[in-house]
């Protein structure tokens, strides 16, 4: 297990026609296109879909959540439930579902033990360097305020963008790169990656299209290709 790079990742969030049977076919279509055109992408399924999705497709799957089990309450997701679905990679921190600092060495030294890549969400520089200090594998930069906007980072200040990338690589280099939070177009896209980053994504605007596969092989052609970025 574990993520490889560039990719395109689709959030399914807990969005109407992504769950069960709705989600898998989704998922399928996605795989479709990924396959088509020879682009990676990565898929962010409903919880209860994650091992549907793990076994029916070649997608990468990316966990929307996940605690360490001896951290967990009653309905909490585990990482060692995540890893048992068969799922590349888990959200330690999202900007809608943060986790405290404190707790991210923990969550990310139990991924490692499990197989499973971790992705820390991050909003700025300063907090950029306090998560790097837990050595996760990859840094999702996205402000709240950008998630399902028009107008996020990648569009009004992308070299913040470019100076988030310049950062990681110069204090971990080993630590990949992710941008998300208004991402809606190819063009959105292709302005991602020569930011230098080695992912990006979208949730709102995947969800919302008229004509998701269209809309898909639209922003197939400004994912690099695969390994590229390896």
């Amino acid at each position: 297990m574990g993520l490889e790079y560039p990719f395109f990742l689709v959030n399914f969030k807990t969005a109407e026609g992504t769950a069960g049977d709705d989600g898998l076919a989704f998922a399928e279509t996605i795989d479709r296109v990924a396959d088509e055109t020879g682009r990676r992408f990565a898929v962010a399924p409903q919880p209860p879909d994650l091992r549907r999705v793990a076994e029916r497709t070649d997608l990468l799957v990316v966990a929307q959540a996940g605690t360490p089990r001896a951290e967990c309450g009653v309905g909490d997701l585990s990482l060692e439930a995540v890893a048992a679905a068969g799922a590349d990679a888990v959200y330690v921190s999202h900007p809608e579902n943060e986790v405290a600092f404190t707790a991210l060495g923990r969550a990310v030294d139990r991924c490692r033990e499990l197989g499973l890549d971790s992705i820390v969400a991050v909003e700025s520089r300063a907090t950029t360097r306090m998560a790097l200090a837990a050595e996760p594998d990859c840094l999702l930069f996205e402000r709240p305020t950008d998630i399902g906007s028009d107008a996020g980072l990648i569009r009004s200040d992308p070299e913040r963008i470019a100076a988030f990338v310049e950062t990681v690589a110069d204090e971990r280099p080993a630590t990949r790169t992710f941008v998300g939070g208004g991402v809606r177009t190819a063009a959105d896209v292709a302005r991602a990656f020569e930011c230098g980053v080695d992912a990006t994504g979208a949730a709102s605007a995947a969800l919302e299209a008229a004509d998701r596969e269209s809309w898909l092989r639209s922003i197939a052609t400004a994912v690099p290709p695969a390994g590229s970025a390896e």
